[in-house]
């Protein structure tokens, strides 16, 4: 058990001790025992009734299981932005997935399967007594619950990754990792807090955690320095290192940042990183019908109760895009810059709003019925009102001045 000075937010450890660690003071404590002991409703579709679990919960079932299949868990922990919400309550990344990761060892097909089946599983235990569950299959839970699953297994990554749906935005994602080279994007959500200690307190203390009686949990910061990189949290820097090893090139992410007020400690580094960034994405996401869909997914993964950000956000990616990319031949580049100008336009529409008429071109076209002198016929060019491009000469098209 561990005394925290009350006026310290982080008490780093000894000298001796690796400078990427560093002890939870007990008001980070209070944040985090908080959010595992928090009731989230996990939505099903259709008629599937809302499963209401606590993080604490899932990770106990799970593991517990786990450990039963003989794969061991070599430890739990948070990650993301709730990490970064613990550490600094106003960071202003805020954050909605819940990322927990169970450090396993995993070296087959098999293991991943068996815990695949064993979170389906799971599931079964959090559904309302009324519910025949014998006629559920594993199939039908994934469907009803689970928004996506993902598995990497090659050389240097081998982790699996099942999110379990909230309408909110506030999914529940478990994370398998027996070996990931690249952990984190930016310093700034390179946080993890290690949970085993909370857990084991959870399970064997019979008196309530106080400011002199709790557990000593220890958060990492997998970018190095911890101090380093919570100062850029507290600060709202943006730094990184090596982009180009991050799927997608950190490009996304980034441009969130932006948006979000966070900036970087030396503009020009930036700028070249941009270009990785950039090269990156595309070397990925190379089509641009995948393009579409990554940039729509992380608009609805990621703007949940702030679709008044979305606009901003895609001019910024706009702008980065158009400034940093030197990968594309021009026809693609141009085509992506459509592509962003349209979701942008499509996110004005959706909003209702009405654009700054100083960045707006409103065309009409004669047609034969025009004669008729009650007929209007009004729209706004899909990817024109945005930004201020050189206008083709159409002998049709008129601007309305």
């Amino acid at each position: 058990m561990s005394e925290d000075d009350s006026s310290s937010t982080t008490s780093c450890m000894s000298d001796t001790e690796c400078s990427n660690v560093s002890v939870l003071s007990w008001e980070q404590v209070q944040r985090l025992d908080t959010i595992l002991t928090e009731t989230i409703p996990i939505h099903g579709r259709g008629n599937f009734p809302t499963l209401e679990m606590q993080p604490r919960q899932i990770v106990k079932v799970v593991r517990s299981r786990m450990e039963e299949k003989q794969i061991h868990v070599r430890d739990v922990r948070l990650n993301g932005s709730a990490a970064s919400h613990i550490l600094h309550e106003d960071s202003g990344l805020g954050f909605k997935d819940l990322d927990l990761i169970f450090c396993a060892d995993m070296k087959g097909e098999s293991d991943f399967q068996t815990v695949k089946d064993i979170v389906l599983d799971c599931l079964l235990d959090f559904l309302p007594d009324c519910v025949n569950k014998e006629k559920i299959s594993p199939l039908t839970l994934k469907e009803a619950y689970v928004q996506k699953m993902v598995k990497v297994c090659n050389d240097s990554d081998r982790w699996s990754l099942i999110s379990l749906s909230n309408n909110r935005g506030k999914n529940v994602e478990l994370k398998f990792v027996d070996s990931l080279r690249r952990q984190f994007e930016f310093s700034v959500d390179s946080f993890q807090i290690k949970l085993d200690s909370l857990l084991l307190f959870y399970e064997c203390s019979e008196n309530p955690m106080a400011k002199t009686f709790h557990p000593t949990i220890v958060g990492e910061s997998v970018y190095g320095d911890f101090s380093e990189a919570l100062d850029h949290l507290r600060h709202q820097i943006i730094c990184t290192r090596n982009p180009e090893e991050i799927r997608g090139g950190g490009l996304l992410k980034y441009c969130h940042l932006l948006v979000r007020g966070f900036r970087a400690a030396s503009e020009s580094e930036m700028k070249s990183l941009q270009r990785y960034m950039c090269s990156r994405f595309f070397i990925d996401f190379s089509d641009i019908g995948e393009q579409q869909r990554k940039l729509e997914s992380y608009l609805q993964n990621h703007f949940v109760g702030l679709e008044d950000r979305k606009y901003d956000y895609l001019m910024t990616l706009h702008g980065v895009v158009n400034e940093s990319t030197v990968c594309l031949m021009g026809h693609e580049r141009r085509q992506t810059l459509g592509l962003i100008a349209m979701l942008a336009v499509r996110v004005l529409a959706e909003q209702n709003i009405i654009p700054n008429v100083a960045n707006v071109t409103c065309y009409y076209q004669p047609a034969p019925y025009v004669a008729d002198g009650n007929f209007s016929n009004y729209y706004i060019a899909q990817v024109q009102p945005v930004f201020a491009c050189q206008q083709p000469a159409y002998s049709t098209w008129l601007p309305c001045n």
